[in-house]
């Protein structure tokens, strides 16, 4: 029964104080959609930052042939360090930490030519696991290079969305003949179109890719540009390289400590870079939305000490009659969290309006799409819940310790 008095003595002053009632709750409000809304916009930043680096590919290492830095059995150092085809397949079958792994020949200035159109390309020659590593997905009705066009030296392109654009237009490319210097082959594949902010070589939208094993019949390049690896596991790159520089090591005769005998670009170390970043990028923005917060609280707190000066006279009457300063505190916490959830709702609602609409402002492909974040939300309510206790406990306690007879003097 006391809490339902409670609530109508709070409905009574909302209707009779509501300018006061209004200010107090904006402080929590503003507080509640500041901190909902960093966290969104934060989540939404470090989202689309990172998928613009998985566009490369997702936990993979690019190695390049180089020369050695250490003298190794009598051996000088400077010795170049190449591997072939046979090296790789010899990586895959020995080394267990491997999940994928492909050569890439490489070939520049390469003539593309339809009938109306033609253009400078460069091609890859791959194998079929490195689509997956890459992330080159198959736009609706082809598919990438397979086993099949491997093994059988198919003349068959999966091209980037953007030369399929440039040289067919509106016509579907997909079972067309293009030539390339010369030579016809028929597109199987477009590159679903992709967000990616780092290559090594040119965009994947501007690049044309056929099987390793047409390639080498068409231009016989004896060891690849470079290789592409994927570890089985997220954390076991580490013994991938090392692995990798080790099997090196004993098949070119060099210094398996010798780092500079094979270059070495390893994604995974950028995206650990990422993933600290924005950990350190959201732990700030949290802490902003807090002191936000905080302060509305203050706001909140000073409103109840006025509150409490407005009725000290009815706080003694109340325990003149016998209510004891439990049931006058619980009165006083009471309307404080009825304050500060009624504004947190309301700020929670203004949030999400703000994150459902933004979309409308077409600003996503910049600064990504604000999502909810449970985690952050959860901080959000748990703040809100300290902030309510606190702005309410210390007005609810100076009221309930006040004496009847001082009380009643005062007015």
């Amino acid at each position: 029964m006391i809490p339902l008095l409670s609530l109508k003595q709070f409905l009574r002053d909302v209707r009779s104080q509501k300018l006061r009632t209004f200010m107090t709750m904006f402080g929590i409000l503003w507080g509640t959609t500041a901190i909902v809304l960093l966290i969104s916009f934060g989540t939404g930043i470090q989202k689309k930052q990172i998928s613009q680096a998985k566009g490369l590919g997702d936990n993979i290492a690019i190695m390049w042939a180089s020369r050695t830095s250490l003298p190794w059995n009598g051996l000088p150092r400077g010795r170049w360090v190449p591997f072939n085809e046979e090296d790789i397949a010899g990586m895959k079958a020995t080394i267990p930490e491997i999940g994928r792994i492909s050569p890439e020949f490489r070939r520049h200035n390469v003539r593309l030519k339809t009938e109306k159109h033609n253009m400078l390309s460069r091609i890859s020659g791959i194998w079929p696991e490195f689509g997956d590593m890459r992330n080159l997905i198959a736009d609706a009705g082809g598919r990438f290079i397979n086993a099949y066009d491997n093994s059988y030296k198919r003349r068959v392109v999966f091209i980037g969305d953007r030369i399929a654009e440039d040289m067919f237009g509106k016509v579907d490319p997909i079972g067309q003949t293009m030539l390339m210097n010369r030579v016809p082959f028929t597109v199987v594949g477009i590159l679903k179109p992709k967000t990616q902010n780092s290559s090594y070589g040119g965009r994947d939208s501007r690049m044309c890719f056929v099987p390793a094993s047409t390639f080498q019949s068409m231009y016989n390049h004896r060891y690849p540009e470079n290789l592409v690896v994927q570890a089985a596991e997220v954390n076991d790159m580490p013994i991938v390289k090392q692995e990798i520089r080790k099997f090196m090591a004993r098949r070119r005769n060099f210094n398996p400590e010798d780092t500079e005998a094979l270059s070495i670009w390893d994604t995974s170390e950028g995206m650990r870079f990422w993933n600290t970043l924005f950990l350190a990028f959201k732990i700030f923005l949290i802490g902003v939305g807090c002191l936000t917060l905080i302060t509305g609280g203050i706001g909140v707190t000073n409103i109840m000490n006025v509150v409490l000066e407005e009725r000290t006279k009815e706080i003694g009457i109340k325990m003149a009659l016998g209510a004891k300063k439990r049931n006058i505190l619980l009165q006083f916490m009471l309307e404080t969290f009825m304050l500060t959830i009624t504004g947190g709702i309301l700020g929670f609602l203004a949030a999400f309006a703000v994150i459902k609409l933004f979309p409308l402002l077409n600003m996503s492909e910049e600064i990504g799409t604000p999502v909810i974040d449970i985690a952050g939300t959860m901080i959000a309510v748990s703040v809100l819940g300290l902030v309510a206790f606190l702005a309410g406990f210390f007005p609810a306690r100076r009221a309930a310790g006040l004496e009847p007879v001082r009380a009643l003097k005062l007015f």
